[in-house]
């Protein structure tokens, strides 16, 4: 990342509750073809997440702690504050001198811009301005958030206005919190009705809808960019009894993570 960091915009982009084995097989069947043609072999990595709801989780991810792979470690890291005795700092970690790597980018030189999502960031509340308050500039509005059946498209249909808005000699750190996999989701399955419930198969309607809009974002990068894109938790559809998440059980854990460049167009 020290040849990355400087020389490329970054964009991170969280997929709420995203569920691995979810992920996996809509890639395997053709299901998200946008971004299993940018991810290397058109495949998830498996990871464990670092959190088991949204605001643990991003506060983790944003001191550099990103899902980890789930084989055995110490797993070097791409970002990571100044912090002695760190087994997973090496020499291609960018480290950076701040409690958040977003802040320690601004100090590199980057606009950081957050787009929300969930709750967590719609600035309605102290807790729900913690996350975006790390940020130089944020949005949020009811149609990025969890009751939108549009929420990616409004969520990239601002990002494009972001990365338009850049002057050629500013490097970019663009968050993007996507909201459409989090409960409520049945109304993104054909013919389901708010007394259905959510379910996997709405689970994975709505990844199907996200990877149809993301195409207009990664069309909008034009200049070289580093892109992660990783889930910040799973959930629950009832196995071992559980539903939702913020606990312990495998399908929460496990989350899938991406990381690619895009080329300057």
């Amino acid at each position: 990342m020290n040849s990355v960091i400087g020389s490329h915009d970054l964009v991170l982009i969280t997929i709420d509750t995203l569920r691995y084995d979810v992920a996996r097989s809509l890639a395997e069947q053709g299901g998200t073809p946008v971004l299993a043609g940018l991810m290397p072999g058109g495949q998830w990595e498996r990871r464990h997440a670092p959190g088991s709801f949204t605001f643990a989780s991003h506060t983790a991810m944003f001191a550099g702690f990103l899902p980890t792979p789930d084989s055995q470690g110490p797993h070097p890291r791409l970002f990571a504050a100044q912090f002695a005795g760190s087994e997973t700092t090496v020499g291609d970690t960018w480290v950076f001198d701040a409690p958040d790597m977003v802040t320690g980018l601004a100090k590199a030189g980057y606009h950081t811009v957050c787009i929300g999502g969930v709750g967590f960031f719609n600035k309605q509340s102290a807790l729900g301005s913690v996350l975006p308050g790390m940020f130089a500039e944020s949005h949020w509005s009811l149609e990025f958030g969890v009751t939108s059946p549009t929420s990616t498209r409004s969520q990239v249909h601002r990002a494009r206005e972001v990365v338009a808005a850049q002057p050629a000699d500013q490097r970019l750190f663009l968050f993007i919190n996507v909201s459409a996999l989090h409960q409520p989701n049945w109304f993104h399955l054909a013919g389901a009705a708010a007394e259905d419930g959510d379910t996997l198969a709405s689970h994975a309607a709505a990844l199907e809808y996200v990877d149809s809009e993301l195409a207009g974002l990664f069309e909008a990068l034009r200049r070289p960019t580093f892109v992660i894109i990783c889930s910040d938790h799973g959930t629950a559809y009832g196995e071992g009894g559980y539903t939702g998440h913020r606990l312990g059980h495998e399908v929460v854990w496990t989350v899938p993570y991406t990381e690619f460049f895009l080329e300057a167009t």
